[in-house]
């Protein structure tokens, strides 16, 4: 059968092109595509040219392969249908919706491990978001919030505001964030932050550390994708805190102050990637474990209502025109294979 496949060319361009994809292998079953979500952080950078083009793709997703170069497949969150059953393949399989960790196309094939079915009750549009929050739960473990404590985040795309409605349910003192864009901060404050500041406006740390109750607090995550954001972070957390870097920022430099409070002040600096599990945890947790609080959280926090732009497949250059353009109106940006249509 033939299928569209998105495919990175080079820098701001993407391209769909149409390709035979063969019936499905023993142990594999073939997947017709509902929706996939667009990572607002690797895929953008990769759209930008900003990724480094020597770095393996990530080689705990077998559908990635290769390196972040152009021309590229890329992508890690479609949603889709089995339709048709490999050789040894269970003939439940048939008719099931599942989560993989794709690129985007319109079709392909995978091995049945490499799938998430999802229960009835969680919407398509919902378990697109599954991989965000994966990432926000691994957040959540490698920076361990303590019983009343004073945590920031930093930056409120899709997987910021993940974390804050987490945080919001633990028993922390106070919880405040930040982002640059005022529709962010809306969705922060109605997801349970006490507070959404500007950084950009003076006065804002200052605003900030009142609701905090503190003069620094213990734990601040940096997820604004921007390396200078960790200047602000030093500025934010104490003596003895935490910073979670979550970001990945590619080949972006930046001129961080790690002279003073950084230095004398034994700041913990904490890099999160969820490709792998903090080592204090995996006595204990796995992936199937993440995988089950992900699937948790996404039926409480039902993040469809994040989603911003719908655009059909043949439409994929103007979503990301659209990411790249205009963030400040932009948050979840949704590919749909049912059609054309585009909002």
């Amino acid at each position: 059968m033939k299928r569209k496949s998105l495919i990175f060319t080079a820098p701001l361009k993407v391209e769909v092109l149409e390709e035979e994809l063969p019936s499905p292998q023993a142990g594999e079953v073939q997947v017709q595509t509902i929706c996939s979500a667009i990572s607002a952080g690797t895929e953008l950078m990769l759209y930008r040219g900003e990724a480094p083009a020597d770095l393996p793709t990530d080689p705990t997703i077998s559908a990635l392969g290769g390196k972040l170069a152009y021309p590229l497949k890329y992508g890690y969150s479609v949603v889709g249908e089995v339709t048709e059953l490999g050789a040894d393949a269970a003939k439940d399989w048939k008719g099931r919706r599942v989560f993989a960790f794709n690129p985007h196309e319109s079709a392909f094939n995978a091995k049945i491990e490499d799938l998430q079915p999802f229960p009835a009750e969680i919407q398509p549009e919902d378990a697109a978001f599954l991989a965000n929050m994966e990432t926000a739960v691994n957040l959540v473990l490698d920076g361990w919030p303590r019983l009343g404590e004073r945590v920031v985040v930093l930056g409120q795309g899709v997987v910021g505001l993940f974390l804050t409605a987490i945080l919001a349910r633990y028993p922390l003192a106070s919880l405040v964030s930040f982002d640059n864009y005022s529709g962010r901060r809306d969705f922060s404050v109605k997801l349970g932050a006490q507070q959404s500041f500007d950084s950009s406006k003076p006065g804002s740390t200052e605003e900030a550390l009142k609701v905090l109750g503190a003069k620094r607090a213990d734990l601040v995550y940096e997820l604004s994708g921007k390396p200078e954001a960790l200047d602000l972070a030093m500025k934010l957390v104490g003596d003895e805190g935490r910073i979670v870097v979550g970001s990945w920022y590619g080949n972006k430099r930046a001129a961080i102050d790690l002279g003073g409070h950084f230095h004398r002040g034994r700041i913990n600096l904490i890099s999160s990637q969820v490709s792998h599990i903090a080592p204090a945890l995996t006595g204990r947790w796995d992936r199937a474990r993440r995988f089950e609080q992900a699937w948790k959280w996404l039926a409480d926090i039902k993040p469809s209502q994040l989603v911003t732009h719908r655009f059909g497949l043949d439409y994929a250059a103007k979503a990301y025109e659209q990411l790249n353009n205009n963030p400040a109106e932009t948050l979840g940006v949704h590919l749909t294979y049912g059609g054309s249509d585009f909002l």
